[in-house]
C-alpha cells in the first residue's frame, strides 16, 4: 500500500509516508476519538485500521501518512 520510495523521516516516530502507493487501495475516513480530528486511514479491501495522514508532509503531495508498523508488510523489490 505504500512504497518505500516515498517514505520519510518525520521525526513523530511513526513509519511515515507522503503519498499511498494507490489512491484506491486505502480508504479514508474523519476520526473524531481522543477529542481530536483527525483522518484515519483504511485498507480499502478489509477495513482495518492502518494509521492517520495529516496535511503537514514533504512536497509533493503535502501529505504525511503515519501508519502503523504492525500493518506494514516488506517485499523485495527484485
Amino acid at each position: 500500500m505504500f512504497s518505500s520510495d516515498t517514505k520519510f523521516d518525520s521525526g513523530s516516530g511513526w513509519p511515515s509516508f507522503w503519498q499511498a502507493l494507490s489512491i484506491d487501495s486505502v480508504e479514508l475516513k474523519k476520526d473524531f476519538s481522543y477529542g481530536m480530528i483527525r483522518t484515519e486511514v483504511l485498507c480499502s479491501r478489509c477495513g482495518s485500521h492502518l494509521g492517520h495522514v495529516f496535511n503537514d508532509g514533504p512536497k509533493p503531495s503535502g501529505k504525511r501518512f503515519c501508519i502503523n508498523s504492525v500493518s506494514l508488510g516488506f517485499e523485495s523489490k527484485s
